[in-house]
C-alpha cells in the first residue's frame, strides 16, 4: 500500500464517496425545483436554489479561511506582504488587523456565528420537509438519505467546508489571497463586535482561572469606557444565552421539539450537554491543530501527550492533517445534526401551549 493516498482501497474511497455525492446533490436539487424544502414551498425553488450555492461558497472562504488565518498566526507577516498582498490586507495591513492584538481571538468568535448561521439557511433551502417524496425513491432509500438526514449532511461538508480546510491546511497564503476573503473576515469581525458571542469571553476566563493559567492577552488591559462596554456585551450575550437556554429545555421536558419519538426528555438533555462539549472539544482541537501546523517541532513544546499528537498528525507528508480535518468536519455535522433534531421547537401555533404562555408572534418567534 502507497502513502501518497493513490492506493486501490484509497481511490475506491474517492470513487464511491464522488458518486455519493453526486446522487446527494441531484437527489436534493431535485427536491428543490419540487417544491419540497421550506424556502422552495415558502417561496421559490429558484431562491431556495439561489441561497443555496451562494451560502455553500460563502461556507467554502469561512472554513478555509479559519484555517489559513490560524496557521499563518505564528508566521511574519512581512514575509509574504509582497507576494500575497491581498492575504496581508487581512493580516497586517490595516485595522483590525488579524494577527495584531487579540483580534484572531475575535475573528474566531465571529466566524463560528456565522458558520452556524449559513448551516441554519442552507438547510432550510435544501432540507426535505416531512413527508418529501421524489423520482417513485422506495421507503428506505427515502429514509437512509432524507429521513437521517445524510443527504443534506453530505453535502454541506463536503461542498461547503471539507474541501476548503483541506486546501487552506495546504495553502494557506494562496487561499484567501483574494478579496472575498477579506470580506468574510470583515463580517466575521463585525459580528463579533455586536457582543452576542461575548459570554464565551466569560466562560474562557473562568475555565482559565480553574485551571490555573489564566487568559493572557496580547493587548493592554482594558480600561475606563472600552472596560465597561466590554462586560456590558458580556451581560446582554448571557442574557440572551440564557434566555435561549431555558426556552429550549422548557420545550424539551414539555416534549415539544422535533426529538424522536419515544427517548424521554432526560435522555434528550444529556445528549444535547454532551453533544455541544464534542463539538466544543472538535472546534478547539482544530484551532490548535492549525496553530502549530507552521511551527518547528522545537517550538511545540514538551508536553508529552500533544507531542505524540503533533507526531501522528504531522508524520509524512502531514495527509493525516487533511484526514483529521474530515472526520472531523463529519462528527461536528453529525452532532450539530442531532443537536438540532433535539432542540428544535414543535408546537402548532393556536392548538399547542406556547412556550411560558408567550403570544402566538412570540412564539413564532421562538
Amino acid at each position: 500500500m502507497t502513502g501518497d493516498g493513490n492506493s486501490p482501497f484509497d481511490l475506491f474511497k474517492k470513487f464511491y464517496s464522488t458518486c455519493l455525492l453526486l446522487f446527494c446533490t441531484v437527489f436534493l436539487m431535485g427536491l428543490m425545483f419540487s417544491g419540497q424544502t421550506k424556502l422552495a414551498a415558502d417561496v421559490h425553488p429558484a431562491l431556495a436554489f439561489i441561497v443555496f450555492w451562494s451560502l455553500i461558497i460563502w461556507l467554502n472562504m469561512v472554513e478555509g479561511g479559519q484555517g489559513s488565518l490560524v496557521g499563518l498566526a505564528p508566521v511574519n507577516f512581512d514575509l509574504y506582504k509582497d507576494s500575497h498582498p491581498t492575504t496581508y490586507k487581512s493580516t497586517g495591513d490595516m485595522p483590525p488587523w488579524c494577527h495584531r492584538g487579540d483580534n484572531l481571538d475575535r475573528y474566531l468568535m465571529g466566524r463560528q456565528f456565522m458558520v452556524i448561521f449559513i448551516a441554519f439557511v442552507i438547510n432550510l433551502s435544501g432540507a426535505p420537509l416531512p413527508g418529501s417524496e421524489l423520482w417513485g425513491f422506495p421507503p428506505l432509500v427515502l429514509t437512509i438519505f432524507l429521513g437521517s438526514g445524510l443527504a443534506m449532511i453530505l453535502m454541506t461538508a463536503q461542498m461547503g467546508q471539507l474541501n476548503s480546510q483541506v486546501n487552506a491546511s495546504h495553502c494557506m497564503l494562496d487561499y484567501i489571497n483574494n478579496y472575498f476573503a477579506v470580506f468574510t473576515f470583515w463580517v466575521a469581525m463585525s459580528v463579533e463586535f455586536s457582543g452576542l458571542m461575548h459570554s464565551s469571553y466569560l466562560i474562557a476566563i473562568i475555565v482559565g482561572l480553574l485551571a490555573g493559567k489564566p487568559i493572557e492577552s496580547n493587548e493592554p488591559p482594558k480600561t475606563g469606557g472600552v472596560l465597561i462596554f466590554f462586560w456590558f456585551r458580556v451581560l446582554v450575550s448571557l442574557a440572551v444565552l440564557g434566555f435561549a437556554l431555558s426556552v429550549t429545555l422548557e420545550a424539551l421536558f414539555n416534549k415539544q421539539t422535533t426529538i424522536w419519538e419515544g427517548l424521554p426528555p432526560a435522555v434528550g438533555v444529556i445528549l444535547f450537554f454532551v453533544l455541544m462539549s464534542c463539538v466544543g472539544l472538535l472546534e478547539g482541537m482544530q484551532i490548535a491543530f492549525f496553530a502549530v501546523a507552521k511551527l518547528t517541532k522545537a517550538e511545540r513544546g514538551k508536553a508529552k501527550f500533544a507531542m505524540m499528537t503533533c507526531d501522528l498528525l504531522f508524520r509524512g507528508k502531514a495527509h493525516n492533517l487533511a484526514g483529521f480535518m474530515i472526520g472531523r468536519q463529519l462528527c461536528v455535522t453529525l452532532c450539530f445534526f442531532v443537536i438540532a433534531r433535539v432542540t428544535t421547537l414543535k408546537v402548532d401555533i393556536g392548538t399547542d401551549p406556547n412556550i411560558f404562555g408567550v403570544s402566538d408572534g412570540v412564539q413564532g418567534f421562538f
